[in-house]
């Protein structure tokens, strides 16, 4: 069992996809990949950072961290989603509704797209505001269920729960901040974002 297995718990009912091994005979078949190890591929090869947790006890332990190692403890947060003051309430911090007065954004999301390790957002999360408008620090809420292969999927999920209004303003954070930024001619242009994604076991 690898690493990941035992990290995330069983999978056994997760969507896999087929990835070659050279290693392997060639009418042997392929090994196959889950869609949250491939999605956890992606996102830390796009620089983003993710915590996983088995329970909220682990997440608030998660959070507290991150706000002690960015010295973010006692400074305003950008906050839209209502519903994550409830969930953070020990945590003694100040929202605004003002992102150029937020030292980070806290937020959930849409979707977690395996395909290429982003996550899709939404009016939902980030109201009509560009990602360029919004804080260089985010930390993204997230749970195991919000895994989808592609962003047609995840649009088709987001379309099938809103039934009444569509959001409007979704895209994707693809590009993350890490150490070599500036070799990366492929984020050039991009929103970087330096992110931590909060993972929640809920499956």
């Amino acid at each position: 069992m690898n690493l990941f297995r035992r990290l995330f718990g069983k999978k056994s009912d997760r969507i896999e996809e087929n990835i070659p091994n050279q290693e392997r005979g060639k009418y042997m078949p392929d090994i196959k990949l889950p869609v949250d190890e491939r999605f956890t591929i992606n996102f830390k090869a796009n620089g983003g950072k993710f915590l996983y947790c088995e329970d909220m006890a682990e997440i608030n332990e998660s959070f507290s961290q991150i706000l002690k190692e960015n010295n973010w403890e006692n400074q305003d947060v950008f906050l839209i989603d209502d519903r994550l003051k409830e969930l953070f309430k020990k945590f003694k911090f100040s929202t605004t509704k003002r992102p150029s007065e937020s030292s980070f954004f806290l937020s959930t999301c849409e979707y977690l797209i395996a395909d290429d390790g982003s996550i899709l957002i939404s009016s939902n999360q980030i109201a009509e505001k560009k990602l360029r408008e919004l804080p260089d620090n985010f930390v993204i809420y997230a749970t195991t269920s919000q895994f989808v292969e592609t962003i047609g999927e995840g649009l088709k999920g987001i379309k099938a729960k809103s039934q009444f209004k569509i959001p409007t303003n979704i895209t994707t954070i693809k590009h993350f901040k890490s150490v070599d930024d500036n070799k990366d001619f492929m984020s050039y242009g991009s929103s970087l974002k330096n992110l931590y994604l909060l993972l929640l076991e809920d499956l």
